[in-house]
């Protein structure tokens, strides 16, 4: 798995703030660094960037896309479910292998924790940083 704080380049004694979208990735990075290192004090922060805009507190940086990676890897692989089952029904068989096999993909994305939908996803223009 390698050593997680091995790019961070900080000094010992420093303080590492994790943090994602609403805590609980964060949280997970904590717990597993802490495990390995403890030349760093680690911190999470509880609620994530969600609980920190709530807060009226500022926020530094681009903006997120519209709409998240998971969502629309969700829209994508539904859509094109829906459309190779309407294909199988109405025009040819071979619709109802093509949503099987994008079952397959969500599956093998969900165990080894690697969409490729998303990687493709994140290189559309509407999610690169301007």
């Amino acid at each position: 798995m390698g050593n997680l704080t091995a790019g961070l380049a900080l000094p010992a004694g420093r303080k590492v703030i994790f943090q994602c979208l609403k805590g609980g990735r964060s949280a997970q990075a904590c717990d597993r660094v802490a495990a390995m290192e403890s030349r760093y004090e680690i911190f999470n922060l509880e609620g994530g960037i969600t609980a920190w805009k709530a807060e009226g507190l500022p926020v530094v940086g681009a903006a997120p896309p519209r709409l998240t990676i998971f969502r629309q890897v969700q829209i994508v692989a539904g859509l094109v479910v829906l459309l190779s089952v309407l294909a199988g029904y109405f025009l040819n068989p071979v619709g109802f292998a093509i949503a099987g096999l994008l079952g397959a993909g969500l599956v093998f994305a969900g165990v080894s924790g690697w969409c490729g939908m998303a990687v493709l996803l994140n290189h559309m223009p509407w999610n690169r940083a301007i």
